[in-house]
Order: structure tokens, then C-alpha cells, then sequence
């Protein structure tokens, strides 16, 4: 996997998109979930190769760090900021899917789909960026004498 670092304070819809392509490759090389089933006490059985995974068996993608993992809870929470269709196009688009496929899928042209998927990167830009303006210490009053800012009232 490519480990692109993503500025923290200037988002732009490229560095979404890079950020959600990077939390649907750490979906994907998550271990599969069980569920419940049933415990043991005793130790686990070691199992050669050919026993635990098959003949034709391929090797498992190396599971993500608990940082990328963090980063795509962050993510998916970005998700919640759009409308159902731009929150599908967006994740068909970051799980690698060409706009063929995608076009084929919703049954919109491919224009449409790019617009739409444009737009909901720049609303997730746009919100990211006000919450990183918000968090920004603001000390410019700080800077002046307090004779200056009490004048400009």
C-alpha cells in the first residue's frame, strides 16, 4: 500500500478522495469477522499450509496498522455528510470501481456521475476545512496592545 500523508488544515477534494481510497484498501484487508461461535479452552492446533488455507490458496493481504484503522473510522465518518446516492458514488469511486461500472450501476451518465462524485468530495473539503478553521487558535488579538483593541469597539 502506498502511505500517503494527507495535510491536516488545507483539505482539497484530491486529499478526500486519497483518504477514502486508504480506508477502503484498510476495509479490505481486514481479517474477516467471525462472529460468536464457540470457545475453547484448549490451545489451538497448528495447521501447515496446505491444511488451513487449501491447495489453491493465496496469501492474505498484511493486515492494516491501528493508525490506518483510525483514520478510516475518521472517514467513514465523512460519509455521514452526504446524501445517499453521493455517499454510493463516492464509495464505489474509492473502492477502485471504473465509471463504467459505476454509470452502469446507478443508471446515470458518466458526466453526471463525475459531477456528483466532484461535489461531494468538495462538500466533505468544505466542511473539513471549517472544522479545522474552527480548532485553529486565533491569538491576533493577543498580538495588539489592549488600548488598540478597545478602541476599534
Amino acid at each position: 500500500m502506498n502511505a500517503r500523508r494527507v495535510p491536516e488544515l488545507d483539505w482539497g477534494p484530491k486529499a478526500v478522495a486519497v483518504r477514502l481510497e486508504e480506508a477502503a484498501d484498510t476495509l479490505a484487508r481486514l481479517p474477516a469477522c467471525c462472529g460468536g461461535g464457540y470457545s475453547s479452552t484448549w490451545p489451538e492446533i497448528v495447521r501447515g499450509h496446505g491444511e488451513a488455507f487449501g491447495p489453491d490458496a493465496s496469501a492474505r493481504p498484511i493486515p492494516p496498522s491501528p493508525e490506518a484503522i483510525d483514520r478510516t473510522d475518521e472517514a467513514l465518518g465523512w460519509l455521514c455528510w452526504l446524501q445517499p446516492e453521493e455517499r454510493r458514488i463516492v464509495w464505489l469511486r474509492a473502492e477502485g470501481l471504473p465509471w463504467k461500472r459505476i454509470t452502469y450501476r446507478l443508471g446515470i451518465g458518466r458526466t453526471t456521475a463525475w459531477q456528483r462524485w466532484t461535489l461531494a468530495l468538495l462538500k466533505v473539503a468544505t466542511r473539513l476545512n471549517a472544522v479545522a478553521e474552527q480548532r485553529r487558535p486565533n491569538i491576533t488579538p493577543l498580538n495588539k496592545s489592549r488600548r488598540i483593541v478597545l478602541e476599534a469597539r
